[in-house]
């Protein structure tokens, strides 16, 4: 890797393991187990591997909404993944996501076990199961579609663009920056516009849109990710920042962000989850 401007790249690329940046050592260009390694399963129809990343966070948001609702199919067991260890390459998880990536869920509720990977297919899936947090009207289901699958599409400009080569490439190199934080803004720009007409991006309701969008971008204007609130200047998306302290002060969001959380404060973190009670106990070990 290099940051010369004239660096001309080769006629075939070839993988230089440990090419630089903070994840270097976890990153491959080939799929596939690397070792073999079952995933545990608790008593709930629901299994969650996963970790409290953005990506991870949407999940554990969802299914503490859903039991938030009193929906008592949603009880769930997560499991982490830790992903700098590799976990994810394991035999059991690549059964389940071959794409290798967290969150990724099995539900055992049926004849035969349902795996589902994909942030965003998770979600759609247990609204689906459930018949909540989606409308069921055709115009209102297709508003709130289009804004689940437009993070689909955006989050990686987020994240492996924004916030790789600023946060975490190993030098900063202004070309990157330049043009991922133009994006990003450009990002925020869209939700800030869309949330001063509407209260959640799918319109007066919250929905898998809001809890799909609000790991990323909350984050970002909250400073929970990346510490560019200020470089990005959060100050300036007052709806962004009026929905991300609305949806972020929800009973089931303050719950689903400790969830797989094995970092930061203490308090916050609660790696495996299998009972709501799994909550209070976590608290109260706390000093």
């Amino acid at each position: 890797m290099t940051d010369s401007p004239s660096y001309v790249p080769p006629r075939v690329w070839t993988w230089q393991p440990g090419n630089g940046g903070a994840f270097a050592a976890i990153n491959r260009p080939t799929a596939g187990a690397t070792h073999e390694r079952a995933l545990p399963v608790g008593q709930h129809p629901l299994q969650l591997y996963s970790l409290a990343t953005p990506n991870g966070v949407k999940t554990t948001v969802m299914l503490e909404e859903l039991l938030e609702l009193g929906i008592a199919g949603a009880e769930y067991d997560a499991f982490p993944i830790d992903i700098n260890a590799g976990e994810q390459f394991g035999s059991g998880f690549v059964a389940i996501n071959p794409n290798s990536k967290i969150p990724a869920l099995v539900d055992r509720s049926g004849d035969a076990p349902v795996r589902v990977f994909e942030s965003g297919a998770i979600l759609l899936y247990l609204a689906d199961k459930f018949g909540v947090l989606l409308p069921r009207t055709h115009a209102a289901r297709t508003e709130c579609l289009s804004w689940l699958f437009w993070q689909m599409g955006a989050g990686p400009f987020v994240g492996g663009g924004f916030g790789h080569f600023y946060k975490y490439a190993p030098s900063k190199m202004e070309y990157p920056i330049d043009r991922y934080t133009m994006e990003v803004k450009r990002q925020l720009d869209v939700l800030d516009q869309r949330l001063a007409e509407q209260r959640y991006l799918g319109g007066d309701d919250y929905s898998i849109a809001d809890i799909a969008s609000w790991p990323w971008y909350g984050a970002l204007v909250t400073n929970k990710v990346y510490d560019a609130a200020e470089f990005l200047d959060a100050q300036s998306y007052p709806h962004v920042l009026r929905w991300a302290a609305e949806i972020g002060a929800r009973p089931a969001v303050k719950r689903g962000v400790r969830v797989n959380r094995t970092w930061g404060d203490p308090a916050q973190q609660l790696p495996e989850r299998h009972a709501a009670s799994d909550f209070e106990r976590s608290s109260a070990h706390e000093p």
